[in-house]
């Protein structure tokens, strides 16, 4: 039997709502809200949530439910316990430190890098070569995150750049004469 139509269990504290097909998980860390597929019902009781296709048979629906699920699963933890990022700063000279509401990162170029933090968003620098970033929006956290790698990528021969934390980089051999 499938796992995609299995119910998600609501923690303590956490209220889901829909209206329409408006979603909003509310919880001790905010609230967030998401738009339902129209080819997905939601059943909710008081506490899980069940989501179904509304046409059975139809593939594409349900893979939509188990989209919509994660989505909401998602939702539900970034409500609850909030999601983190780490990210590390390998290369000699490469830094950051946090000033009020921008990330300064040194980076290897001319001219320091300053990144707006946004709103929703925390961003700490436990030691100057490490960054993590906490938020309740999982899909932004991963943005932020990619957007601060993008200014540089770990580099194959060397390793140095900014990657996240665990990231594995595969080496090469640097050119033979």
């Amino acid at each position: 039997m499938s796992r995609v139509l299995d119910a998600i269990t609501l923690p303590d504290g956490v209220k889901i709502t829909q209206s329409g097909q408006e979603i909003t998980a509310t919880g001790k860390l905010g609230s967030l809200t998401i738009t339902m597929n129209s080819s997905v019902k939601m059943d909710q009781s008081e506490s899980e949530v069940k989501f179904a296709p509304l046409q059975t048979g139809n593939r594409a629906a349900l893979a939509m439910v188990g989209t919509t699920k994660a989505l909401v699963n998602n939702l539900i933890t970034g409500v609850s316990t909030g999601f983190e990022r780490k990210l590390e700063l390998v290369g000699v000279g490469y830094r950051a430190q946090v000033k009020g509401t921008v990330l300064n990162l040194t980076l290897g170029f001319s001219h320091p890098v300053d990144f707006p933090i946004p709103d929703a968003v925390t961003i700490e620098t436990p030691t100057p070569t490490e960054v993590v970033i906490k938020g309740n929006d999982k899909q932004q956290i991963g943005q932020i995150a990619a957007n601060i790698r993008a200014y540089r990528p770990p580099e194959p021969y060397k390793g140095k750049g900014v990657r996240y934390t665990g990231e594995r980089i595969i080496r090469k051999e640097a050119k033979k004469k």
